[in-house]
């Protein structure tokens, strides 16, 4: 009669004292956890070869979850190494070690004291945890050889097809480029940013340039692409998407233009039209769909340290937008407005609609030390720059809003000295309309001089 032979899935496992081998399938080890220390001689040991290869399938697949029989109690890693000690307990041997190295001859995990502190190589877990890992990274990488076989194809479909069959073919390569790393490699490789930015034009539709839009935005372009995309009628079609597209689509059309602008070769001229920065602010005040926000604020930041093109985001009524949009901003899109109206505050027709806008002071005071030091570091720019324009209204104003006792937070705080500086500057400069008395009264300010 012919001997069972196991199958790859199975695990060998021999107990201590005993001749035998017991049959284990890997997921029923895995479920039960078999955590011997002792193995006999049917599990073979793990090499310093295979070690390597476990670290490396480890961080390549990086997983979210891991059965917790393979992961170390107190580094909460995967174990590559992992020895028992006399408790049953099983550790990774590095962190044990460093454990004991530390004068702890405890287990970590029973606070037990150990009578022996030695380990033993569990040699059975190894095995678990190196084939659980086998078959997953050699599932991914199956998985990723098919995505970049099918990015490959639809690269030539692509080549050969129109109408409806294009944007089927564009929409596959748009989820691909989406969600795996080693198919945006091989779009990259094979040409597909030139193929797929010649399908942009005057006469491409919304739908062709929306998956275009899609694709590009998730693969690396170099200078020669971001200056082809750059064609007048290329950009025409981005700003007409990001005017009439879906959401998803202006968000994409926003991060293509910010990518074109990273090119040392960019002209201002590009982002210098209304239709453009109208329908940025639209997306920037689209509540119903907060996620364009922060892109919508990230680009136009970018085109405000644009000295060219301020005075047109000025012009069409940038700044009281922004001044409105403020009290519901997370701490990352605050951070981005801010900066561009203090950038906006650099120009006189900047300064004087931050003046003439009624809640600038109350909405930027309200904003001091209380989100990150940049941002206070932008709202004292902004109030200072109105401040000097008209002081006798605007500090009144500022110290009425609670200026006063904000700044003296400012000088009080462990911040940047030039901070301080600039707060005691305003102070003084609010001061001046009021005698001493008059502006500590007015300000609530004696328990804090006190």
């Amino acid at each position: 009669m012919p001997m069972f032979q196991p199958s790859k899935r199975d695990v060998v496992v021999g107990f201590e004292g005993s001749g035998d081998g017991q049959i284990l399938d890997l997921d029923t080890a895995v479920k039960d956890g078999v955590l011997g220390g002792t193995v006999g001689a049917g599990v073979t040991g793990a090499g310093v070869g295979e070690r390597l290869d476990l670290k490396k399938m480890i961080a390549e697949l990086d997983l979210a979850e891991i059965p917790s029989v393979f992961v170390c109690p107190i580094s909460l890693e995967p174990m590559q190494d992992p020895v028992t000690l006399c408790t049953g307990q099983t550790y990774e041997r590095s962190n044990i070690l460093k454990w004991f190295s530390l004068g702890r001859y405890t287990c970590p995990t029973t606070m037990q004291e150990l009578w022996d502190d030695s380990v033993t190589p569990n040699k059975t877990l190894y095995h678990l945890i190196h084939t659980w890992f086998s078959q997953k990274y050699l599932l991914m990488k199956k998985r990723s050889e098919d995505v970049q076989g099918r990015a490959s194809e639809l690269l030539g479909t692509l080549k050969k097809v129109k109408g409806q069959a294009r944007v089927q073919a564009l929409k596959e390569l748009h989820q691909i480029a989406a969600a795996h790393a080693s198919a945006r490699k091989t779009m990259v490789d094979e040409g597909g940013v030139a193929l797929i930015s010649s399908l942009l034009g005057p006469f491409t539709s919304h739908a062709v340039g929306s998956e275009a839009v899609g694709v590009l935005v998730n693969l690396t372009l170099d200078s020669e692409s971001k200056t082809n995309l750059m064609q007048p009628a290329k950009v025409s079609l981005l700003v007409d998407m990001l005017n009439e597209g879906s959401v998803e689509t202006k968000i994409n059309c926003t991060r293509l233009i910010e990518k074109l602008m990273e090119e040392k070769d960019f002209r201002p001229e590009i982002v210098s039209s209304h239709r453009l920065l109208i329908g940025l602010m639209r997306l920037v005040k689209n509540k119903r769909h907060p996620n364009g926000i922060l892109p919508g604020l990230s680009l136009l930041r970018s085109i405000c340290l644009l000295n060219e093109v301020r005075s047109l985001v000025v012009s069409i009524g940038a700044v009281p937008q922004l001044v409105e949009l403020l009290p519901s901003l997370d701490p990352d899109c605050l951070q981005l407005a801010l900066c561009i109206l203090d950038a906006l505050s650099s120009l006189p027709e900047g300064k004087l609609a931050l003046k003439d806008c009624a809640n600038t002071i109350p909405n930027t005071v309200r904003l001091l030390m209380r989100v990150s030091e940049d941002c206070t570091q932008y709202a004292l720019s902004i109030l200072w720059s109105i401040c000097k324009i008209a002081p006798e209204e605007c500090s009144s104003a500022a110290v009425d809003a609670g200026l006063a006792a904000k700044l003296f937070l400012v000088i009080q705080s462990g911040c940047n000295p030039v901070l301080k500086q600039r707060s005691a500057e305003l102070l003084k400069l609010c001061s001046l309309n009021y005698t001493d008395t008059t502006f500590i009264s007015k300000c609530k300010l004696t328990r804090t001089i006190q």
